[in-house]
């Protein structure tokens, strides 16, 4: 892997900039992809982009920025993988999308301009394989808007897959945060969205999945597999309820998507556990349904003092196999297990080795 480090002006970082919306922002001669399409939006404040502005006119270093090398030969392409902000702060100020101290760029003085358009940006360009990069940039730990993981692989698996992929998943009010924003965790403009899409179709082998469909010519697979498991959600669980975010739908569709479920029953079952006061993650109610596997349920546990009175109770005995035993060397066990209506009570505690 190749990283070389290049002084760039502000002036050859501004030219040919050019802002399209969701058609993404370009620079340095239209060679920077300063923020790819359907990218994060701009997040800096006003007191952050002042404070760029300021350290360029003070002759401050700004921060290393990152980019990662895209192309080769005579067409040479970058992509920004930290210092997107700045860089568009400044590209903003040049351009007079916004005054700074009451002036804008226009109203400085000519000295003052070449000032800021001779202040040299310390940039790290990156090629390499795909896995040398993705380790870099995970080595980097870049601060200030820390990139999330899914930005990073974004960065190193560029191309038209990403960009399409980007388009139903990573703009606030996308297709996905419309479809399942009630039923996904996270933000689309952070790259939640787009995450947890691939983990749940390569089942948690993400950079294999980008890798192997980077140079697809979209990702409308990615969209359908995601749609085809929040319609299932919708379908199996037919009441929303507060925490069905936080539930990791795609393994259960894997599993259950197929199975013959009564959305009734369910229905039914899901109210009578949300009023069971043993049950304390109400949002496993809707794995535990569907797996029967206790565990999703945190269910209430009985106390240290039930447990020392029952011991005591028991002369120190496990009540199977009758052996003496220290208590630490044993755990409290329901008589009648919670399943079968059992509740967490000290008449229905029993100590066991």
């Amino acid at each position: 892997m190749d990283i070389a480090m290049k002084n760039i002006s502000v002036g050859d970082l501004v030219d040919g900039y050019n802002d399209d919306g969701d058609g993404g922002v370009v620079g340095y001669g239209g060679k920077l992809d300063i923020r790819p399409p359907f990218q994060r939006e701009f997040v800096y404040k006003d007191k952050q982009r002042a404070a760029v502005i300021d350290t360029i006119n003070k002759g401050f270093p700004l921060n290393v920025m990152y980019w990662a090398d895209r192309g080769s030969g005579e067409a040479p392409r970058y992509e920004i993988i930290d210092g997107q902000q700045r860089t568009i702060s400044v590209a903003q100020y040049v351009n007079g999308e916004f005054s700074h101290e009451a002036l804008y760029f226009d109203n400085l003085p000519a000295d003052k301009k070449a000032r800021i358009l001779d202040y040299e940006l310390m940039v790290y360009v990156c090629s390499g394989t795909d896995s040398e990069k993705l380790d870099w940039f995970e080595i980097i730990n870049i601060a200030g808007e820390r990139l999330t993981n899914q930005e990073i692989r974004n960065a190193v698996y560029a191309g038209p897959w990403v960009t399409d992929a980007k388009r139903y998943f990573s703009k606030t009010g996308c297709v996905a945060s419309k479809l399942a924003n009630r039923y996904v965790s996270g933000r689309p403009i952070r790259q939640d969205y787009l995450e947890t899409a691939i983990r749940w179709v390569s089942r948690n082998s993400i950079d294999d999945y980008m890798g192997k469909h980077q140079h697809d010519p979209d990702a409308e697979c990615l969209w359908e597999h995601f749609r085809a498991i929040i319609r299932w959600v919708q379908a199996t669980f037919t009441e929303y309820r507060t925490g069905m975010e936080k539930v990791d739908w795609g393994p259960l569709y894997d599993a259950y998507g197929d199975a013959e479920l009564d959305p009734h029953d369910i229905e039914n079952e899901t109210q009578r556990l949300i009023k069971d006061d043993e049950v304390k993650n109400l949002s496993g109610i809707y794995p535990y349904i569907l797996t029967r596997d206790e565990k999703h349920l945190n269910l209430r546990l009985f106390e240290d003092g039930t447990k020392q009175r029952v011991y005591d109770r028991q002369g120190g005995d496990c009540n199977i196999c009758h052996e003496s035993f220290d208590i630490k060397e044993m755990q409290a066990d329901h008589v009648t297990p919670w399943s079968a209506g059992g509740s967490t009570t000290e008449d229905n505690c029993q100590m066991l080795c």
